[in-house]
């Protein structure tokens, strides 16, 4: 299916969330602190979960490839924002914003269905541990991950394809502070039902068949954890599954708001607030609720640590 484009576009205009200097400047500053913790925390699971021996299981090379994408996507968006933020002239090229689109739409695809997965790996250790070495095995792990991707960067392009075949009506100021899907396909022309409704059947299959699939596995984990005889570990475990399923929520859910709802109910400010949940605050949470807070790894870190020390006095 093409669609005759009404007018060349060469470039966009983002307009970011605030045109006052002031405010731009305060954001800068919050968001800038949020993206280096989120780097920092990203990148030192990465280092851990590949140096430490202790650490070298499923459950670990999942995280670390959560770890990877939201570096990845996060930083797919927020230099340029932060970039934008300092600066008067907010234009973005046609090609830059195809494939900031098309990478962050790859990269968070792919995210949903780790999450999913990560979900999974959890319910097989805790409801069958005497199997879980057999089921979740290193090369299920590695084929997982491999179609993860491989998933994630095949059904974005529909989307992005199908989005970019619209016709641009004149004007080429798109109100956010990213090419995102619904503010692209505001700018169109001409009925765009059929392209809503295939990024509603993606919607589908990367977001609502995940987050299901996540509600029944941790559904099942909290049966399994009432089981436990001992009420500090049923505390311990039921604190673990909260944090997860909020990370998990804020995420599908901000998401969902964004791609899952006709482009009549879109509003930009709306959606400017969702896709900083998604693409900013989540990345920053990932590590600190699924892995630094975990106590094998805060004994993996000191490890390093005390390693570099004593090597660096020797």
């Amino acid at each position: 299916m093409a669609i005759q484009n009404y007018s060349v576009v060469t470039e966009f205009i983002l307009l970011g969330l605030s045109d006052d200097p002031r405010t731009q400047f305060i954001l800068f500053l919050v968001f800038f602190i949020i993206y280096l913790i989120s780097l920092l925390g990203n990148v030192l699971i990465i280092i851990i979960t590949v140096t430490a021996s202790n650490l070298q299981t499923p459950m670990y090379f999942f995280l670390a490839n959560l770890s990877f994408l939201d570096i990845c996507y996060s930083s797919t968006v927020v230099p340029r924002m932060l970039k934008d933020m300092l600066s008067t002239t907010k234009t973005i090229s046609y090609a830059e914003c195809v494939m900031q689109m098309y990478i962050v739409l790859s990269l968070g695809e792919c995210e949903c269905i780790l999450l999913a997965i990560i979900a999974y790996d959890r319910y097989i250790a805790i409801c069958y541990p005497l199997h879980y070495t057999t089921i979740i095995s290193r090369s299920v792990c590695i084929r997982t991950a491999t179609g993860t991707y491989i998933c994630g960067f095949i059904l974005s392009y529909a989307s992005v394809e199908f989005t970019w075949n619209v016709g641009v009506c004149g004007s080429n100021k798109i109100n956010h502070f990213q090419c995102e899907v619904p503010e692209i396909l505001a700018l169109g022309c001409g009925n765009i039902i059929m392209i809503e409704l295939l990024i509603f059947v993606v919607g589908v299959i990367v977001l609502m068949i995940p987050i299901a699939f996540i509600i029944v596995s941790y559904f099942k984990i909290i049966l399994a954890v009432l089981k436990i005889t001992s009420s500090a570990g049923q505390r311990k475990a039921l604190s673990t599954c909260g944090s997860h399923i909020l990370v998990v929520t804020l995420f599908y859910g901000s998401a969902m708001a964004t791609y899952m709802k006709p482009r009549s109910q879109s509003s930009p400010n709306t959606d400017k607030m969702f896709a900083i949940l998604y693409t900013v605050v989540t990345p920053m949470l990932n590590p600190l609720i699924y892995t630094l807070r975990n106590k094998e790894v805060k004994a993996a870190l000191k490890m390093i640590i005390y390693k570099n020390i004593v090597f660096n006095k020797l």
